[in-house]
């Protein structure tokens, strides 16, 4: 129980001085719109594209990785219930209102990684674009005040090696 104890020191710890930088403003500003292209129509959008070039194994890979991320995505925030910064820091506020009450894992971050292994698997002339993207969805949702930064760490751990799982036919 301390380990826990511990871990969430160090992210609160972390969280605050994220938030507490020179040009936060621009930072949330630049945040939301990171954000913004993890949610969900940004991938429809994006599997229509592969499934209009005829990009099937990317398509399947992309829609069975989605069905099981979403589970375990769900599986895990509704075992572990982990607070979000907002009512785990007393007086805090966070700059937009998550879609739902626990922050643990990032689903944000979990699909962005789910979605840049994948690509960067068929083309990987794209991980170079991928996975800094992936890595600032991550960042944007703890800038925002919806997540902690260990959120994001098992969202990115959760998206890239379902994925991998996925690629290699262990799962």
């Amino acid at each position: 129980m301390r380990l826990l104890q511990n871990i969430h020191n160090l992210d609160v710890q972390t969280f605050s001085w994220c938030l507490r930088r020179k040009h936060h403003q621009f930072a949330v500003w630049l945040s939301r719109g990171i954000s913004y292209t993890a949610n969900g129509p940004f991938y429809v959008l994006a599997g229509l594209s592969f499934m209009l070039a005829e990009h099937w194994e990317l398509v399947k890979l992309l829609a069975l990785g989605f069905v099981l991320e979403r589970t375990l995505y769900f599986i895990f925030k509704n075992l572990f219930k982990r607070n979000r910064p907002p009512e785990a820091i007393p007086g805090y506020k966070s700059v937009i209102k998550p879609s739902d009450k626990f922050s643990f894992p990032s689903g944000h971050t979990s699909a962005a990684f789910l979605v840049a292994v994948a690509v960067s698997s068929a083309f990987p002339v794209m991980a170079w674009v991928l996975f800094p993207w992936a890595v600032l969805v991550g960042v944007a949702r703890v800038m925002l005040g919806v997540h902690f930064p260990t959120d994001t760490l098992a969202g990115a751990t959760l998206g890239s090696s379902l994925c991998l799982l996925l690629i290699s036919g262990l799962v």
